[in-house]
């Protein structure tokens, strides 16, 4: 009931910068959290950011002081900011959201997005 859409992906070279946007659409009351995650090919999901509701975040330690995730809960939107990327940060980002609800008494889970490839260049 409830759908993902990444976009902002693609090639730059190192030190460069990218924005990713996630927008969820669907039937929805409120999404407790939003994050992003990504996968490198031979290696597992690992978390990149995630942005809680009322606006607290976390952010895995490889990317702090790089990556800014943002949030729009008017839009159900979220975005992560990448600024001087690295070859090591090339991989494919997922879009999360968790702690759906479609009421105040409906419980929809998490989803994920289909995810949007990043590949930075040396």
């Amino acid at each position: 009931q409830v759908q993902l859409v990444e976009s902002g992906g693609g090639l730059v070279q190192a030190g460069g910068s990218l924005r990713l946007s996630c927008v969820a659409s669907g039937r929805i009351f409120s999404i407790n959290v939003m994050g992003w995650y990504r996968q490198a090919p031979g290696k597992q999901r690992e978390l990149v950011a995630y942005v809680i509701s009322g606006g607290n975040s976390v952010y895995a330690d490889s990317v702090k002081g790089r990556f800014t995730i943002s949030r729009d809960n008017a839009k159900n939107a979220v975005y992560l900011q990448m600024n001087s990327l690295k070859p090591e940060d090339t991989a494919v980002y997922y879009c999360k959201a968790d702690g759906i609800r479609y009421s105040v008494r409906e419980y929809g889970g998490n989803v994920w997005g289909q995810g949007t490839q990043v590949t930075v260049s040396s």
